[in-house]
């Protein structure tokens, strides 16, 4: 019997942000793969399923052995958290089973990603045009991230940082801050949404100059706004442009 894998979003937090069709696919599977961390955050939810985890780093061997227990009949979902394709594993897991000899089939699912997920606890900050960039540097080299967000900058578009700082990382918010500073202006409003869908969630808005000295880390999303990002009952709000009348 064909095996199959589907590639799963489980949004932010603790799943309160999984879609229904997410959620079919890990009830309906029967193994679930992931990063350890990931997985015991739904573990509890699906104790008869068997599990097939690794730590950080350990994203290609994950993948392989997903794709050898689909290939062995089984139906297997690979979790991710927020989106599988934003920053996650559906590329990895494509490009590995296009290798293949006799590929088996992979579906993706799509989840929320904390680039929506956190402007919505902030209000509105991607009202319009925006990019989304991650500050590590670990499979992206850094002289290419300073060219994306020199670029970003010039073009006036909402920016989302995704791993924005880590331990072995503390400056490069700061680092990034300045290289939009050169064309930004120091009062652009910046929101910063931290733990997002956990109990420990938190917001805040602040100006881009206070945002470059501001602590964050891999649990952080940073978002910056355009030249029209306002600040409107302590919420980010980027207009879209609809004409309004008094």
């Amino acid at each position: 019997m064909a095996g199959k894998l589907t590639v799963v979003g489980l949004g932010g937090g603790g799943g309160e942000d999984m879609t229904l069709r997410a959620a079919d696919v890990l009830r309906s599977c029967e193994v679930i793969a992931g990063y350890s961390g990931y997985i015991s955050l739904i573990r509890d939810d699906y104790p008869e399923k068997e599990v097939l985890s690794t730590g950080m780093c350990g994203e290609e061997e994950r993948c392989r052995a997903a794709l050898e227990k689909a290939a062995e009949g089984k139906t297997v979902a690979m979790v991710c958290s927020g989106d599988p394709g934003v920053y996650g594993m559906a590329g990895l897991c494509l490009e590995l089973n296009a290798a293949l000899p006799e590929p088996v089939e992979i579906e993706v699912v799509p989840g929320v990603t904390a680039a929506c997920s956190g402007a919505a606890l902030l209000g509105a900050p991607l009202g319009h045009d925006f990019a989304v960039i991650s500050l590590s540097d670990l499979l992206t080299p850094w002289e290419v991230i300073e060219k994306r967000l020199r670029a970003a900058a010039e073009g006036d578009f909402i920016l989302c940082l995704y791993n924005p700082a880590s331990f072995h990382r503390a400056d490069y918010l700061a680092r990034a801050c300045d290289i939009l500073l050169e064309q930004k202006s120091p009062e652009t409003v910046c929101g910063m949404a931290r733990q997002i869908g956990r109990e420990e969630e938190s917001m805040r808005i602040l100006p881009l100059r206070e945002l470059r000295d501001t602590p964050a880390d891999m649990f952080t999303t940073v978002f910056v706004g355009n030249s029209r990002t306002k600040e409107l009952g302590g919420r980010m709000v980027t207009p879209r442009g609809y004409p309004l009348h008094e």
